[in-house]
């Protein structure tokens, strides 16, 4: 006969934390490995729209990677966008060309100066080993920019089909690659930030080909943010992971599947930093 594989258990709570700089209640999701000891390295995973975590099958592929023995314990945090996802959201304090991202200097600054202090407060057990950022699109080219100007408090960042067109100036106004935003904010960048980067496409991503060399703009513009990490001094593959889903698409089905390549590479218990 066969038996069924008894999973770990993941304990899902609800928080809601008033923000001053969001100006509103933040609602959040915190899943944490049951039967912690104490004396683990605990670590720390921030994920962007988490809204959408039974639809991504977080608690499920948490514990089954627990399960496989495949991932160090940690602290996941996800956190719930609101109705101004498009103005939370962005590159801070660079709105694009339809002044989307007007707020996400307030959203970084709830970020650093209001959720991880209360996770430190909230958290039963001290986080002390890896902390990483991750997101979906939007989610996923604002968690990289917010990772990038605070390395101190994060070492690593997943990005799944990031946002990476992201841009000052609309196509038919004679935009230029040079007006995508978060690429020359790499560029403008003096001092490296200690971090590592794990980077998602998939093949089915879009449809959109604005320069007609047959690579769709997701897959062009995440390559394009590899080759400015790389003229930064980031070296392949100890620095930068990249994914690249055949048949992946722009759509919560396709994230469900590549979370935990992602959650391996992060917080795996062979590898990575």
């Amino acid at each position: 006969m066969y038996t069924t594989l008894t999973l770990p258990e993941v304990i899902k709570t609800e928080k809601n934390i008033p923000s001053k700089y969001l100006k509103r209640g933040v609602e959040l999701e915190i899943f944490v490995p049951d039967n912690l000891l104490g004396n683990e390295q605990l670590n720390l995973l921030l994920l962007n729209d988490g809204q959408d975590t039974e639809e991504l099958e977080l608690q499920h592929t948490l514990a089954v990677l627990y399960g496989q023995n495949k991932i160090e314990p940690l602290v996941v945090v996800a956190i719930k966008a609101s109705k101004d996802r498009l103005q939370e959201y962005g590159v801070a304090g660079v709105p694009d060309f339809q002044d989307r991202g007007s707020k996400a200097q307030a959203y970084t600054d709830f970020i650093i100066k209001e959720l991880i202090p209360f996770i430190q407060t909230t958290v039963e057990f001290p986080i002390n080993g890896k902390r990483a950022f991750g997101g979906f699109s939007l989610g996923g080219l604002t968690a990289f920019d917010i990772a990038w100007n605070n390395d101190n408090y994060f070492d690593a960042v997943g990005v799944f089909s990031g946002s990476f067109w992201w841009r000052k100036k609309d196509l038919k106004d004679g935009y230029t690659d040079s007006d995508r935003i978060l690429h020359q904010r790499i560029i403008d960048t003096e001092v490296k930030p200690e971090l590592k980067f794990w980077l998602m496409t998939g093949t089915e991503d879009e449809l959109a080909d604005r320069n007609k060399n047959f690579i769709i703009d997701s897959i062009d513009d995440t390559i394009d943010v590899i080759k400015e990490l790389l003229k930064k001094g980031y070296k392949r593959p100890d620095d930068i992971a990249y994914y690249e889903m055949v048949g992946g698409k722009h759509e919560l089905m396709t994230w469900a599947k590549a979370m935990s390549p992602f959650l391996i590479w992060a917080f795996g218990k062979k590898n990575l930093f």
